[in-house]
């Protein structure tokens, strides 16, 4: 068996899975970022998850990566040269997609990003808008050929809710959840109503006004994050928790064709 070790370095988590032959995903796993962690932890971590699944690191063939942490760039490749003895394949400049980034500076898109519109062009086509619910929401606008456009970032709903504890003296840490109305009757449930109703609300007017300059009023609406099921809203169609990965895989056989 040739396992594709595929991880994605956020700056919240780090998520993680192989895949086997037939490309399909057979374990997955996340872990917290921490900068301060060495490349020894991280590996020990992926070889505990190997061995949970019943499987051996003499198994994993490659290794590919995205990342928005560059200074874990290295602790990173340290652990697959450690653990592994493999060089791994960074989303980056150089590297095939098989995706035309439609950017000013294409430079400037984030690799997860890519893996994540990579993956839901591969899995379901276009035109579609992908977003990704993690520190940051991202929209994608993806063509009918698989071209990225651009898009919008925005604070994640999480960042918004540690940003209005954290500078203000009364509002309390809350779980994130979908309140029972939009009236809120305490101060827990005004919250929720503004972070969850309010968010549902900002989607829903980026995924019309990014379908309207698409041109394509019927552009699909494909979700992955982990607040993507919390924001249960109809203007997302298709909910995905491993759209990165899947990217990342995709894009780790493109680059080993012709090898």
């Amino acid at each position: 068996m040739g396992l594709i070790l595929t991880l994605d370095a956020g700056n919240t988590s780090i998520k993680m899975g192989y895949y086997n032959d037939q490309g399909h995903l057979i374990q997955y796993a996340r872990v917290a970022t921490d900068e301060n962690k060495t490349s020894d932890e991280y590996g020990l971590f992926t070889m505990s998850v190997l061995q949970y699944a019943g499987l051996s690191r003499d198994d994993v063939v490659g290794v590919i990566i995205s990342s928005v942490v560059p200074s874990l760039n290295s602790t990173l490749e340290n652990m697959c040269h450690t653990f592994y003895h493999l060089d791994p394949l960074f989303v980056g400049p150089g590297v095939k997609t098989g995706m035309d980034i439609k950017y000013d500076n294409p430079k400037e898109v984030g690799s997860d990003r890519i893996a994540t519109a990579v993956g839901a062009f591969t899995k379901y086509g276009g035109p579609c808008i992908v977003i990704d619910f993690g520190t940051a929401t991202t929209l994608a606008a993806i063509t009918e050929k698989g071209e990225f456009l651009g898009g919008a970032i925005l604070p994640g709903v999480r960042t918004s809710l540690s940003s209005l504890v954290h500078q203000t003296a009364k509002l309390p840490t809350i779980e994130l959840r979908k309140p029972p109305r939009a009236i809120g009757k305490n101060t827990v449930e005004n919250m929720q109503s503004g972070l969850i109703h309010g968010y549902i609300g900002s989607i829903t007017r980026l995924v019309s006004k990014i379908r309207e300059e698409m041109n394509e009023p019927e552009a699909r609406v494909i979700a992955t994050g982990g607040l993507s099921r919390v924001l249960d809203t109809p203007v997302l169609q298709i909910i995905d928790s491993y759209l990165t990965l899947d990217g990342l895989y995709a894009i780790y056989q493109r680059n080993q064709e012709g090898k």
